[in-house]
């Protein structure tokens, strides 16, 4: 079946999806089965308000059953002792089926969460295929060491898979995120256990199904829907779980660190909230470009990036000009219906998000930012949870829709004057997730970009990077890195063995 290329025809194959019924019980040892408890709640598409479908909400028994599964899946070394080469050729057949399900795990994430169709399979999904297939190729390409010792001895350092891993994923992204977690913690030889938000849990149930299809043994990868106060922290409390594994609210972050703490010592991994600087100078090269990556920066995915520049600090030279270019492009991110494949702005997760954004708009007027563009709930009689694009101007560092994520497209414009005081700006937030700098000097770029407190620097453009590059930040942004070798680090145990000759 081809890919549908209009509205009208997304919608037929999401109503047909519909009616044949979406996978929505937890997956644990290789066969879907309801919580424990019974219990379930409503899986509430934001695009329209309707109910997709009734979820298992799983809890404290459905994760002593999923850690017991993954514990014993790992000690039988079904999956942890497989060579590299041959957990390499699944890992690369997982990919493969992701991207022959493209149609059906796009529909099912647009569905859930509201972003438009036309970046769920070229991005979401695509990207999440390139997760799995790249880890999988390099987990063949990596050695370990052999100490530099006297001639009567020898000293091994190698990596050994942590065990169970137990990771939390958001709503924003939620097949993508997923499989930068999967990736390597397969790749690896460990056992996972997933537990998707409770907002988008459709294709993490999916794909468990297409991992089994693919090769990966029963109990190696298991699914937990539900909430995150009681499988989520039944999760992080678990003594027989060895690592956790988070991205979300650094709020969240911080709880499961006294978790870990209370519970085994587990290793914790942290990718958290930002408040991203972009900062354009007097003599960026191209304003025009820089105006459309402020707008795509805010208004992609409706602003529910982690990594969004929702901080624009712009150099008082050039403030007007950027200013209305950006409110120009603007006008290509106009919130729309998400199985149109023309929209760019879809809705918003749902009401409590929706409501959350709104709040955070009504507050920037109250505390004296100039509304310059959108700030107001659209599209209120489809029943969904839509919301212009909004610019606020005038905004000091010291407000509330400056200092605090807001997780929806509102841009906080600051005026700058010189480099100093632009790190000053940028570097004044709890977080250090990533930044953005536009200038044609290139030491003005290397000397800004070592300032900044941030994980992930972009010059002359916003987002960038692949699979070969880290991913992660510095301070209430968190630790460790997702993507590129690094990402590995986070799912193994170092070993030395040291031997002697005579």
């Amino acid at each position: 079946m081809s890919t549908p290329t209009n509205h009208q025809e997304w919608q037929s194959l999401a109503e047909t999806l519909l009616a044949q019924g979406v996978k929505a019980d937890a997956y644990i040892e290789g066969e879907y089965r309801p919580a424990v408890s019974g219990e379930r709640f409503d899986c509430v598409s934001p695009i329209d308000g309707r109910v997709l479908c009734q979820v298992a909400s799983c809890s404290l028994e459905d994760a002593n059953i999923a850690v017991k599964s993954a514990r014993e899946a790992f000690d039988s070394g079904v999956w942890s002792q497989l060579p590299p080469v041959k957990r390499k050729q699944v890992m690369i057949r997982f990919a493969e089926l992701l991207e022959a399900n493209k149609d059906e795990l796009a529909l099912l994430e647009t569905l859930d969460m509201g972003k438009p169709i036309r970046y769920s399979g070229a991005v979401d999904v695509m990207g999440a295929a390139r997760a799995i297939s790249w880890s999988g190729e390099a987990i063949d390409k990596i050695y370990d060491e052999i100490a530099p010792t006297a001639h009567n001895e020898i000293g091994m350092i190698t990596r050994e898979p942590v065990g169970v891993v137990a990771a939390i994923v958001p709503w924003n992204f939620p097949i993508l995120m997923a499989c930068w977690k999967l990736g390597p913690a397969l790749a690896t030889g460990n056992s996972v256990i997933l537990k998707p938000s409770e907002k988008s849990p459709l294709t993490a149930l999916r794909m468990a199904q297409i991992a089994l299809e693919a090769g990966i043994p029963k109990g190696v990868l298991n699914v937990l829907p539900g909430f995150g106060h009681t499988v989520g922290k039944a999760l992080a409390l678990h003594m027989d779980v060895d690592t956790i594994v988070f991205t979300g609210s650094t709020k969240i972050a911080k709880q499961l660190m006294i978790y870990a703490g209370e519970s085994n010592m587990k290793r914790v991994w942290l990718e958290a909230g930002g408040k991203s600087p972009n900062i354009v100078f007097n003599d960026a090269p191209d304003l025009q470009k820089a105006a459309e990556a402020a707008a795509t920066a805010i208004a992609f995915n409706q602003g529910e990036v982690c990594t969004a520049g929702s901080r624009l600090l712009v150099e008082a030279g050039v403030k007007d000009e950027l200013l209305s270019l950006i409110a120009k492009e603007m006008q290509a991110w106009r919130p729309g219906h998400p199985l149109d494949p023309d929209t760019t702005c879809g809705a918003v997760v749902d009401n409590q998000q929706l409501d959350n954004v709104l709040k955070y708009i009504r507050a920037g007027v109250a505390e004296g930012a100039e509304l310059v563009h959108g700030g107001s709930q659209v599209m209120a009689e489809t029943g969904g949870a839509y919301v212009e694009p909004t610019i606020f101007s005038n905004v000091s560092n010291g407000m509330t829709i400056a200092k605090e994520e807001i997780f929806g497209p509102v841009l906080s414009v600051i005026t700058f004057d010189g480099m100093e005081e632009a790190i000053s700006i940028g570097n004044d937030s709890i977080y250090g997730l990533a930044a953005g700098v536009w200038t044609s000097n290139i030491s003005k770029a290397h000397k800004t970009a070592k300032a900044l407190r941030s994980g992930m620097v972009w010059i002359n453009h916003y987002d960038g990077g692949d699979m070969t590059a880290p991913f992660g930040g510095y301070k209430q942004s968190g630790n460790g890195r997702d993507k590129s070798l690094h990402a590995f680090d986070k799912y193994t145990e170092i070993k030395a063995t040291w031997i002697a000759l005579d």
